[in-house]
């Protein structure tokens, strides 16, 4: 198969982590036989300082082309007080839009290996795995109105939570066919107390669970979700929610995982005729500036977004498996970033890339 991707390194860390994922992307390529052909373009902070824009055209025509595209991260303090339109999380909701990506795919696995670095006890979290499917193309986020008026003591913010039927309709048949593939139970978190959008959306996700008869249905208000994620988080399997929710819980629950710097996401889209979903790639955690350019940063989740990859953009599952295997071969060893090794001398993000590399290219002289 002929892989076309798109590689943007985007801010901070993710020139360095998506370093990593190239690496191992080409790896598995040569392993199994596939051809790569990768392009590159800029999103984010290095947009802006490149053509004044978070997601220039020329990105937009890169990302339409590709079969699939991987992403670093984006975001950089200097334009932490940049109006909305020239922040660098604008390219990523611009390149989102553009893609007509509306369900992100947020895996939590907590590996044995990893068991020491959660704070939470083992016991808790040792055999917890679970998928968050967050809802990616409206609420907060993209509701109109918004924005800043008015001056002194009459200044307001706005921003307007809205869905509409359809939207709730596709991702809550998305999460239903992929817990039929899991352990067939879907939790769907909401604010139906207070939010008129969340008893929508609650009514809507039990109307098209008559569609699932081997799939149980439970619904979770955000608040006592939260609070469960810590205290119970073998309870869950699929857990669907609205945009903005969504995008909280799923950073709360990289304590079970250890580090944010493991979790791994795919944003999917419609699906192209030969069946494989139109996707966007990138680990769950953000640019870290703090520690960029300094070879620090774990570059597992961007690793692991590479598996997620080759399974959902190109039907590659074997070699999907291979990734998240040799990722479990290198945590078991300890060849890990500082974030996950409390003790002793950390490897560096190369290091760490190399290691995976190793351990894909021994499983590949075996088979």
């Amino acid at each position: 198969m002929n892989l076309e991707i798109l590689l943007l390194a985007g801010d901070g860390i993710g020139v360095e982590v998506t370093r990593e994922a190239e690496k191992v992307l080409r790896h598995v390529a040569e392993a199994f036989g596939h051809s790569l052909s990768v392009s590159r373009g800029l999103l984010g902070g290095a947009a802006i300082h490149r053509h004044g824009d978070p997601f220039p055209e020329e990105t937009r025509k890169l990302a339409l082309e590709a079969d699939a595209t991987l992403l670093g991260a984006v975001g950089l303090p200097e334009f932490d007080n940049a109006p909305p339109e020239k922040r660098p999380e604008r390219g990523l909701l611009g390149i989102r839009k553009a893609l007509g990506v509306y369900a992100n795919l947020r895996p939590v696995e907590c590996y044995r290996a990893l068991l020491a670095c959660s704070p939470l006890k083992n016991e808790l979290v040792e055999g917890a795995d679970l998928l968050i499917v967050r809802e990616l193309t409206g609420g907060l986020y993209y509701g109109a109105p918004r924005g800043i008026s008015g001056s002194g003591a009459e200044e307001r913010g706005v921003n307007t939570m809205t869905y509409t039927r359809a939207e709730i309709e596709r991702i809550a048949h998305m999460a239903f066919q992929l817990a039929q593939k899991r352990r067939k139970k879907v939790t769907s978190v909401d604010k139906s107390n207070v939010l008129e959008t969340s008893q929508l959306w609650r009514r809507v996700v039990t109307e098209v669970s008559a569609q699932y008869n081997d799939v149980s249905l439970d619904h979770m208000l955000v608040d006592n979700c939260a609070m469960q994620l810590v205290m119970n988080p073998k309870r869950f399997d699929v857990v669907v929610t609205e945009n903005m929710f969504g995008d909280i819980l799923s950073d709360e629950a990289a304590v079970l995982a250890g580090s944010i710097g493991m979790l791994p996401s795919a944003s999917l889209g419609g699906k192209r005729e030969s069946g494989a979903w139109t996707g966007l790639y990138e680990p769950v955690h953000g640019s870290a500036p703090d520690i960029a350019g300094q070879n620090k940063a774990n570059p597992l989740g961007a690793i692991g977004s590479v598996g997620a990859m080759l399974q959902y953009s190109f039907g590659l599952v074997e070699e999907a498996r291979a990734v998240s295997r040799a990722i479990e071969e290198v945590l078991i060893s300890g060849r890990v970033t500082a974030d996950l090794r409390p003790s002793g001398p950390p490897a560096t993000t190369s290091e760490v890339g190399d290691a995976v590399c190793a351990a894909l290219a021994v499983r590949a002289a075996s088979a």
